[in-house]
């Protein structure tokens, strides 16, 4: 199989596992960090449905470019909340095949860990509602470590002594900041150029993406009933 590697790759980038709905356009060029062409960012927890494809346009065309424009589509692949996340993976898996482009998951925790990166180890905690978090610890040149995981931030915070981060980032260590006690690094939600960064050694390479796997880490509130409930004569 030939290896086809790119110079120029026009990216849309989409994140909808965190309270902001991200989207935008990015142009990756070889040998140059990636440069955000243009981008839409609402942080609305319940808007992602509704806010989402109108800011796709929006970017597009405050770019100069059209949805025929694009070469590759990556999205953020949580962890998050079932529903808002799983509404990004779902337009990112629709418009790849409507377009017939690749889409390339990538963490959201390990974008929101390229704007922060310090060259210390950093824990990137996110909102994961029910007073808990989403968390992972990256080292020093910015390779994931540890998680992700989900827990409470008491019980995370038990554990950073033998992680040995040196800051935070993410809404998540931002809201626990008394908890947790290490100083934040002000990258609150995964931007478009934070999406890209992840994915382009990849999207350079024109390697094959992997599986559009969501990460929820937690099973869905909804069960199935276990039997029909025996109703009795009045």
């Amino acid at each position: 199989m030939m290896v086809v590697t790119l110079t120029t790759v026009l990216v849309l980038a989409i994140d909808t596992a965190t309270p902001a709905v991200t989207a935008g356009v990015v142009q990756l060029d070889a040998d140059a960090v990636p440069r955000t062409l243009a981008q839409r960012v609402t942080i609305d927890a319940k808007a992602h449905g509704e806010l989402l494809i109108p800011h796709l346009r929006e970017a597009l065309a405050e770019a100069g470019r059209t949805m025929a424009d694009v070469d590759a589509i990556v999205c953020g692949s949580g962890p998050g909340p079932f529903t808002g996340l799983r509404v990004g993976m779902v337009t990112a898996a629709a418009l790849g095949q409507a377009l017939g482009k690749p889409v390339y998951p990538v963490p959201t925790v390990d974008a929101i860990a390229v704007e922060a990166r310090s060259g210390h180890r950093l824990l990137v905690a996110t909102d994961a509602r029910r007073r808990e978090v989403y968390w992972a610890v990256y080292d020093e040149a910015g390779s994931r470590v540890e998680g992700p995981h989900v827990d409470k931030p008491a019980d995370l915070a038990e554990k950073l002594p033998s992680l040995d981060v040196a800051s935070a980032a993410g809404q998540g260590a931002e809201m626990y900041a008394d908890v947790l006690d290490r100083p934040i690094a002000l990258a609150p939600f995964p931007s478009p150029h934070g999406l890209v960064a992840v994915a382009a050694a990849d999207l350079l390479a024109g390697a094959e993406p992997g599986p559009m796997t969501p990460l929820y880490l937690r099973r869905p509130d909804a069960v199935v009933p276990a039997g029909r409930k025996r109703v009795t004569q009045p």
